[in-house]
């Protein structure tokens, strides 16, 4: 460390953070939130916890601003994230991002909604069959639980979550790697 520091800060005039540096293999170090391991890259683990951290504060059930900003946020977020990292994502774990951050949404929603007669009102005017929504509508169960309901998931589908601005992992993914062609 010492022989590279000495060159650096002799020759090159650039200032070595002591606390950042380290001579080490490369599959040891990790650079700018990637591992390189062989032809591999890959994010690290400390760049998924924080983002993790980040939507789950976006997407806090007791955040008080609208959907609206609620979703643009977490778009311009999400959407940002994936373009720094994307060459060191798997298809699986983008898969899994995409659905979690759908249902966090949809905590987002059921909390929104709060008493069940707008439950009610908002699960119909979403599709659900009259003589089903009262399972749900009436439910005591928590907003995460409630998140993952079969008649949740029904009205606050895949194609509505996309129209109202609700980010897609997956559809960037097949877009980065396949093109804009590629069938979804």
């Amino acid at each position: 460390m010492a022989e590279v520091k000495d060159y650096v800060e002799g020759k090159l005039k650039l200032l070595v953070n002591q606390n950042k540096s380290q001579v080490a293999p490369l599959r040891e170090c990790s650079f700018l939130g990637f591992n390189i391991q062989g032809k591999k890259i890959r994010r690290t683990d400390k760049a998924a916890r924080r983002f993790k951290l980040r939507v789950q504060e976006i997407t806090s059930r007791s955040r008080g601003v609208s959907m609206r900003q609620r979703l643009t946020e977490l778009r311009r977020y999400c959407v940002g994230w994936f373009h720094y990292f994307k060459c060191g994502l798997p298809y699986n774990e983008v898969l899994h991002w995409d659905q979690w951050i759908r249902r966090r949404v949809r905590l987002c929603y059921w909390k929104d909604w709060k008493v069940p007669r707008k439950r009610r009102r908002m699960l119909i005017k979403l599709g659900v069959p009259n003589d089903q929504v009262k399972k749900a509508s009436r439910s005591r169960k928590g907003y995460w639980r409630m998140s993952r309901n079969s008649l949740v998931n029904l009205a606050l589908n895949g194609r509505y979550l996309e129209e109202q601005g609700v980010p897609s992992l997956r559809t960037l993914w097949v877009t980065f790697k396949y093109g804009d062609k590629a069938q979804l």
